[in-house]
């Protein structure tokens, strides 16, 4: 049985808990779809219509944070591709919820919750990633529309998504603040999927080319230029809820691990009576509470009303997921031979876990991150004389 006592923690309301037993409760009724990676698009749009049905997907429009975090967190532990289904509905849609007219709020949303639109965030090129002022994919103004040209790729749902939110330069000003984001539905001329990329940990994933791709001028969200302000925006949300998938991998991880070490027999005993086995569960033991600790903290501040809290999302992801690396390494070593037998729950933990590290900002990018937020603090606290 899964820790539960961090309910308790002050970072929650009754809401939050009474959210997490709904959860549960949806992930034991999943059964084998929440593993099956036979066909992943139509394993991820039966997943979507699952979240869908159960009301799940509400929390999407909501942007409650601590319970975007709580939702992917249970959704992880019960599966990789429960829980992309679900933050790709978030984050495809995320940037409508935070700055869209009610129009398109009222045009997307509403599908998004029922499960009837798939959405998907549009931000990597092949040649930019985190450096958004690099990007090349631009939109031109021809009276009441904006024509786009360029490539987006590693989009997640990709080839299967409804609606994509795109960032594309429209040259207000030099760098990141020449970009807008806009709405583009995937049947719109021009939008076409060039290439389906298959990954260790199978999801839907794909390149997209924007060639005169015509997009009216009513479906940019936002001002003109304020694309990069709102990708930050979106990731500020969301870039803590990777945490929460992290810590629910790692949380699956170690209870697999308490399981096996407890029942395994070596040289008369259980594998868990050996120190140095003990040892190792401590350290996974450890790394989990720390990242629950980082995730929930900085969840916990954006709900709080905190305008920014890129340094604390920065934190709970770049920690949470290196230690989730951690502690499923370390099930797959205790669990010897069988964590490396293909289907087994941390061989799977084990192929699912690695991306986390590198998507919606490196580690490395995040350490930059959280360098430059203590340091501009730092200056701001010097008094000159």
């Amino acid at each position: 049985m899964a820790d539960r006592s961090y309910l308790d923690w002050p970072f929650f309301d009754q809401r939050h808990r009474l959210l997490k037993a709904e959860l549960d409760a949806f992930c034991a009724q999943l059964g084998p779809l929440a593993d099956d990676e036979r066909d992943v698009d139509e394993t991820c749009r039966a997943l979507v219509g699952h979240l869908a049905g159960a009301g799940l997907l509400r929390l999407c429009a909501e942007l409650d944070v601590r319970s975007l975090c709580l939702a992917r967190e249970a959704l992880a532990y019960c599966g990789g591709l429960p829980d992309f289904a679900f933050a790709m509905q978030g984050l495809g849609s995320g940037a409508v919820s935070l700055f869209g007219t009610a129009a398109q709020r009222d045009a997307l949303l509403p599908r998004v919750v029922s499960g009837q639109t798939i959405t998907a965030f549009a931000l990597s090129e092949p040649d930019a990633g985190s450096d958004v002022a690099a990007f090349a994919t631009a939109a031109r103004r021809d009276g009441d529309v904006y024509v786009l040209d360029g490539v987006k790729t590693w989009i997640s749902n990709g080839g299967i998504a409804d609606a994509y939110t795109v960032f594309a330069r429209t040259g207000e000003a030099p760098g990141a603040r020449g970009l807008s984001a806009f709405l583009v539905y995937a049947d719109n001329p021009g939008l076409r999927v060039t290439e389906r990329i298959a990954l260790i940990a199978p999801h839907p994933l794909a390149t997209l080319s924007f060639e005169g791709c015509v997009v009216p001028a009513d479906q940019m969200i936002g001002a003109p230029g304020d694309g990069f302000k709102v990708a930050m925006a979106t990731l500020d949300v969301f870039r803590s809820t990777v945490g929460a998938a992290a810590l629910g991998f790692a949380r699956r991880a170690l209870d697999e691990t308490l399981a096996r070490v407890s029942s395994r027999q070596l040289f008369g005993a259980p594998l868990a009576n050996l120190q140095l086995v003990q040892g190792q569960l401590a350290e996974m033991a450890l790394a989990v509470d720390t990242a629950a600790l980082l995730v929930y903290r900085a969840a916990w501040a954006k709900d709080s009303g905190a305008e920014r809290v890129t340094r604390e999302a920065a934190m709970a992801k770049l920690h949470a997921t290196e230690a989730a690396q951690r502690v499923v390494d370390s099930a797959v070593q205790l669990h010897g031979a069988l964590g490396v037998t293909s289907g087994h729950p941390v061989e799977r933990l084990y192929r699912e876990v690695r991306a986390l590290r590198i998507y919606e900002g490196a580690s490395e990018v995040q350490q930059v991150i959280i360098a430059r937020q203590t340091l501009a603090a730092h200056a701001a606290e010097v008094v000159p004389g």
